[in-house]
């Protein structure tokens, strides 16, 4: 047998289209509706624990906007800084802003308030248990604001079916709970670790199992 070691695969650039919502359905339908300007409410509150797919649903929103042609920006940071004017900003880790920070965001809401900007901020509790200055969790509570759901084993099981069946092979059961016992990974790192299983499987011409998700780990010093 002829091992190779691989790299394992990025994760695909976040989308709306490849988030998957679980519990998050209406979420996802109103930011997409944000991104392609079908939504009255401009402002949008995001809330939720590590790894529950914040960052992947504000770059990706971001991303949706640029791509009509709509000026972006992603914030991120504890200082939040941006040296120019966006119809859009997106700001992450809210929660993380130091006093600077604070001030810029709050300077970015009032502005997107008078203009028609958009503003879209997610941090790790809700608003009222932010610590930043009052008068600033007072503003990201005013529109609408959303806990993101963290998507169940059973949920990530059936998304990495899915995901195997679209590449053509064949995916048990034991294999997707063998990765998430053993692999701290959100859904696009287990999705990216299955393509580089594929491509693994295929260059040693064996199936998908257990002990060639271990060898791949070790080629790949995971």
């Amino acid at each position: 047998m002829r091992q190779l070691a691989l790299p394992l695969a990025p994760p695909p650039s976040p989308t709306l289209e490849n988030f998957v919502p679980g519990r998050n359905a209406e979420l996802l339908g109103v930011l997409s509706a944000l991104a392609a300007g079908d939504l009255t409410e401009r402002f949008v509150y995001l809330w939720g624990g590590h790894g529950c797919g914040k960052t992947h649903l504000l770059r990706a929103t971001c991303s949706a906007l640029s791509g009509r042609d709509v000026p972006a920006k992603m914030l991120t940071g504890p200082d939040a800084q941006t040296d120019s004017h966006s119809e859009a900003v997106l700001a992450d880790d809210v929660e993380q802003l130091t006093d600077q920070g604070q001030e810029q965001l709050f300077n970015i809401y009032n502005i997107q308030r008078d203009g028609d900007g958009v503003l879209v901020a997610a941090g790790a509790v809700p608003c009222a248990r932010l610590p930043l200055r009052d008068d600033l969790t007072t503003r990201l509570g005013w529109g609408l604001v959303y806990e993101v759901h963290s998507l169940s084993d059973e949920e990530k099981m059936s998304a990495m079916t899915r995901h195997a069946h679209e590449r053509g092979f064949d995916l048990g059961r034991d294999v997707m709970e063998y990765l998430l016992r053993r692999q701290a990974r959100d859904l696009p790192g287990l999705l990216g670790l299955l393509d580089a299983l594929d491509r693994y499987s295929l260059e040693n011409k064996r199936a998908v199992t257990i002990p060639l998700v271990r060898e791949l780990l070790s080629v790949s010093g995971e």
